[in-house]
Formats: C-alpha cells, sequence, structure tokens
C-alpha cells in the first residue's frame, strides 16, 4: 500500500500500486475503496480519476450499505443509546421522536418500509439523532476514561468518518466518529483509550502498544481483532 486518504463523502482511500495493471482503478471495500494505479499514473493522476467518478462511486456505495442491513419492523437497529422502533402509520412522510431510549420511526401507510427509499430516509433520520447523542455521549465518556487512566487532551470534535473511528492531532486534539454509538460498549472505550493513548504516544511503536495494553488490561490484541471484524450496519 503507497497511502491512505480520507474523504468526507467516500470514507477511507487506500492507494495501492500494481505493476501488472494497465489503468487506474477503483473497487469498493466493505469499509473502504482501494484505488490502484500502474506505474506510469501519478497519484494525482488517480485522484483526478477518483474525482470524475465520485458521484458514481457514492451511489454503489450506498446501494452497497442498503443491501448490509434493512432496518424495519422486525429489523431494529441498536445504538449505544436508542433502539429503533419502525411502524406504519397514517402521516404521509417520515416522522422520527426519540423518547425513553427508543427512537420511533413512523412511515406512511402507502410506502414499503424495506424499499430504498424509505431505507434511505430511515437512515438520514437516524444518522441526525446518532450525531446528537454521540455529542452528548462521547465527550462525557473519553473525560471519564481520561480522569481514569492520567490522561489529558485539548479539545473533542464529532466527525462522520465511518472508516477512521478517531484520530488525535500533536496539539491533543481527539476526533471521534459519531458512528462509535453503533459498536458494542467495549469497542467504544477502546477506541477512546487509543486516541487518549496517542496523546502520549503519536505512533504506533512498541511504547503505544505497552500503553495500550496497560490500560485495557492486556487486552489489545483482541480489541484490535474485533475491531477488524466489525462491519458499520449503517
Amino acid at each position: 500500500m503507497e497511502s491512505v486518504l480520507e474523504d468526507n463523502e467516500l470514507g477511507r482511500i487506500e492507494i495501492w500500486r500494481n505493476k501488472s495493471a494497465r489503468r487506474i482503478k477503483v473497487t469498493i471495500k466493505p469499509n473502504h475503496l482501494r484505488l490502484t494505479l500502474p506505474f506510469h499514473a501519478s497519484q494525482k493522476e488517480g485522484l483526478d480519476f477518483l474525482n470524475e467518478v465520485r458521484i458514481k462511486i457514492k451511489e454503489k456505495q450506498e446501494k452497497s450499505s442498503l443491501q448490509t442491513f434493512i432496518i424495519d419492523e422486525n429489523n431494529p437497529l441498536k445504538t449505544l443509546s436508542f433502539t429503533t422502533k419502525v411502524e406504519a402509520s397514517k402521516n404521509d412522510k417520515v416522522f422520527f421522536r426519540l423518547r425513553d431510549r427508543v427512537l420511533l420511526i413512523e412511515y406512511p401507510l402507502s410506502k414499503q418500509s424495506n424499499s430504498a427509499e424509505m431505507q434511505t430516509t430511515f437512515r438520514k433520520g437516524i444518522v441526525y439523532f446518532l450525531q446528537k447523542e454521540a455529542k452528548r455521549l462521547l465527550p462525557e465518556r473519553i473525560k471519564q476514561l481520561a480522569t481514569i487512566h492520567g490522561f489529558s487532551y485539548t479539545a473533542i470534535k464529532i466527525q462522520s468518518s465511518k472508516t477512521r473511528w478517531g484520530s488525535c492531532s500533536t496539539k491533543k486534539n481527539i476526533n471521534l466518529s459519531y458512528y462509535l454509538l453503533l459498536m458494542p460498549p467495549p469497542l467504544i472505550d477502546y477506541v477512546l483509550l487509543h486516541e487518549l493513548c496517542h496523546t502520549v504516544e503519536m505512533n504506533h511503536g512498541v511504547r503505544f502498544w505497552q500503553l495500550m495494553d496497560k490500560v485495557t488490561d492486556n487486552q489489545t490484541k483482541s480489541f484490535r481483532k474485533a475491531i477488524k471484524e466489525y462491519r458499520c450496519a449503517l
């Protein structure tokens, strides 16, 4: 792999160079895009090509996402702070209401809850509440973990990445994805601790992983495996 980029719309982009490739190619993977370059092509040429097909790639990503998990009456989506409840109603539009840890989603009787149209609308509404809940919960949880383990940081920002769960700058500013709320609580804490450890060790060297083992009771390997296998339902 030559390099990795993070795109606000498309997510994680891994750039690979292949000596047998004759043309620039974009492949959609479960949690990222792979941009394959022949040796004669520059990275700029590859990114220019990606921008030319950006709309098509985004449409394919969304279609792939819809096929991954259908949110309807029989398939609730569980998050850290709420579970969806889908119901048909006499409303002529989709209606959302979050109360008592249940996100009620009412959709018109004339529609099919598992249609692409409704699934897209459901997801947009869920993401709205997911973002609000992440802003409410994640800063408080990372503050608790920092206090427990003796870390300090400058600021917390909540963002929308599906492929990069968190990051930490040299100024100790931590970015966290609101999609973290779709993970089991132990994995959420693992990501938060990962970024807190970066406030001390900015690389992934031996000392970093030693610190991670210390704050996770030597469970780093199992957590890393679980994170690698995790698939975002949205």
